[in-house]
């Protein structure tokens, strides 16, 4: 059945009414909190339209209302036109939140419903706290969009594999043993983990449930003493996979059972868990004689520092994907100049195409983003048969894209100039490789977060009045999530943690610049933190660039910048040549030596 969207909405505002029910809110969330969801839990997506990876639906009696940020404005305003569904713009001066604008809207003795399946434990303690100050109340035991979701997706049924010893480089018994050690030390006798790159990375299994990340559906409980319960479905997992975690102390249980098992903890019984990484429906079952410490899930840090095996398999993945790279825009350049019809639609086939040929390959780390001029100011843009871009032999076309490799996953940004650019197109993305050098270039204290950096790479734009609306850095998993915590580069924000950035982790840098209608330019390398420094003021930290993939120098401005950001990019370059050539040639090796040659 084909429903309209006013159709959708209509039916939910019925269910409402049958509960009484004054507000609904539609987060983009699962039980385990990802942000990218298996089908079964896309319901704002279902019910709104808009396909943008972040947002949250809020529908009452007589509003409905979609808040997303600045990487989603114009698809967002395109996707709800005539929906019956307002753009509320996020993070934007003198607009409302979302729980800012259900407070103003909401009143004495009614009711705000969430699935409690997709709603994280500190969120709703936070809200009903607010709630009761203006006498509404919050019900979490509601799921009102799945009672009017005809043909909700299944769960999904991938098979879940063993990560090779040779790439997981530590066997799960010791990664076990270290979040043990850190449980006694916070005095747990027991541990839950919904966080789905948490559970794959301890027990060095990776899955296909969720599209471009390796991770499977599963929750984990954790004894300090004893043995660990994997929740998950049986059908999964072979039977000598089984038989191998059982030779670690990992029993298997029914994924839906996670509840049961939390309702069987007694009074002795401590129970670490991170709040914000798991939902109330799940911790809705812990007895309330059972003592809780709520702290960041240890393992979240352990895998974010990576060892020194985990990153001498990422530097080999990145030199496999920055040659994939080299072939796939040889080829595109040349059919570009040859007058070929190209459009957005084939620079993802030439991408995917390339680094499939590489080893070790699994499958794209995110679905490739390539905007051709104005597309390009579109930070999140996906080219559909429906709607896309051909290209012609002249400006600047944006490429964000990345791969999932046994040893690694990559995310690397390029502009490529298609031909003639102008002196606009070619000063915007010099300023922002300016931003880009800045960070690269950095020595920072021991102890210093993102937020202390974000502005070194905005510092360039700024200086001609101009900035980006999304953070300069994320971290990256090893073999895992393209996207992962728990330190971030992003401008300073009031009541944020300050994560500390520490050796062996991994982010990308990637500064940006959008102008609407006209064209975006995002250089994005990735960076491992390492030791530079120990001064009589302490120890110092760098950054080691591991991206390996020429900038198209014929897209910057070279007056623009200083000897210092010169020689940074020429010895980039000169890295990237060294590192490719033995992996080319021909026509590819004679391509990397042309966009490697010194400015």
């Amino acid at each position: 059945m084909d429903l309209t969207t006013p159709t959708k909405l209509a039916a939910l505002r019925q269910a409402m009414q049958q509960d009484g029910i004054a507000a609904c809110l539609v987060p983009s969330a699962d039980p385990h909190l990802s942000e990218y969801l298996p089908a079964h839990w896309q319901a704002r997506e279902w019910l709104s339209g808009f396909t943008g990876s972040a947002g949250t639906l809020v529908v009452t009696t007589k509003h409905a209302g979609l808040w997303t940020d600045g990487r989603y404005f114009a698809q967002a305003a395109k996707e709800l036109a005539g929906s019956g569904i307002e753009l509320m713009k996020q993070r934007v001066a003198h607009a409302p939140e979302h729980i800012d604008w259900l407070l103003d809207n909401l009143g004495e003795g009614q009711v705000l419903a969430v699935a409690g399946d997709s709603f994280p434990l500190s969120a709703a303690r936070q809200l009903e706290r607010r709630l009761e100050r203006i006498g509404a109340r919050l019900r979490t035991d509601l799921d009102l969009p799945a009672l009017i979701w005809p043909d909700r997706p299944a769960l999904p049924h991938a098979a879940i594999v063993e990560h090779p010893a040779r790439y997981a480089t530590q066997p799960r018994s010791d990664k076990f043993g270290r979040l043990r050690t850190a449980m006694r030390k916070l005095g747990a006798t027991h541990h839950l983990l919904s966080s789905l790159d948490d559970i794959a990375w301890l027990t060095n299994l990776r899955g296909s449930d969720v599209e471009c990340n390796p991770v499977f559906l599963a929750h984990l409980l954790v004894q300090a003493e004893g043995h660990a319960t994997l929740f998950v479905d049986r059908g999964k997992l072979s039977d000598a996979l089984v038989q191998a975690l059982a030779a670690d102390q990992v029993r298997i249980a029914d994924y839906a059972t996670v509840t049961d098992a939390l309702s069987e903890l007694g009074a002795q019984d401590r129970l670490l868990l991170d709040g914000n990484r798991v939902v109330v429906a799940v911790a809705s079952a812990i007895p309330e004689t059972t003592a809780t410490i709520e702290a960041a899930n240890p393992s979240t840090l352990f895998k974010a520092r990576k060892t020194e095996a985990e990153l001498e398999h990422i530097r080999d993945a990145m030199r496999r994907d920055g040659a994939a790279l080299v072939r796939a825009f040889r080829r595109l350049e040349e059919r570009v100049t040859a007058g070929m019809t190209q459009t957005e639609l084939d620079v993802d086939a030439l991408v995917r195409e390339a680094r499939s040929a590489q080893p070790n390959f699994v499958g794209e780390s995110f679905s490739t983003i390539a905007g051709y001029m104005a597309n390009g100011a579109l930070p999140h843009y996906r080219a559909t048969p429906e709607a896309h871009s051909t290209l012609r032999a002249q400006g600047l076309l944006l490429i964000d894209s990345g791969g999932q490799y046994l040893g690694g996953t990559t995310d690397i940004t390029r502009v490529l100039a298609l031909g003639e650019t102008t002196a606009e197109q070619r000063r915007d993305a010099t300023l922002v490789m300016k931003g880009l050098i800045a960070l690269s270039r950095a020595r920072f204290p021991k102890g210093a977060s993102g937020p202390q950096l974000d502005a070194l790479a905005r510092a360039p734009l700024w200086a001609s009045g101009m900035d980006y609306g999304h953070g300069t850095g994320h971290g990256v998993g090893y073999f895992l999530n393209v996207h992962e915590g728990p330190h971030g580069i992003r401008p300073p924000a009031s009541g944020a943690t300050l994560v500390p950035l520490d050796p062996g982790m991994i982010t990308s840098i990637e500064p940006g610049l959008y102008k609407a209608g006209r064209h975006g330019i995002r250089h994005e390398n990735l960076a491992v933190v390492i030791e530079a420094d120990k001064t009589e003021f302490g120890e110092f930290y760098a950054f080691e660039t591991l991206t390996l993939c020429p900038f198209d120098r014929r897209a910057l401005e070279p007056g623009l910048l200083n000897p210092e950001e010169r020689a940074w990019l020429d010895d980039y370059h000169a890295t990237v040549r060294a590192a490719l050539a033995p992996l080319l040639e021909d026509a590819d090796l004679a391509w990397l030596e042309r966009h490697c040659a010194p400015i």
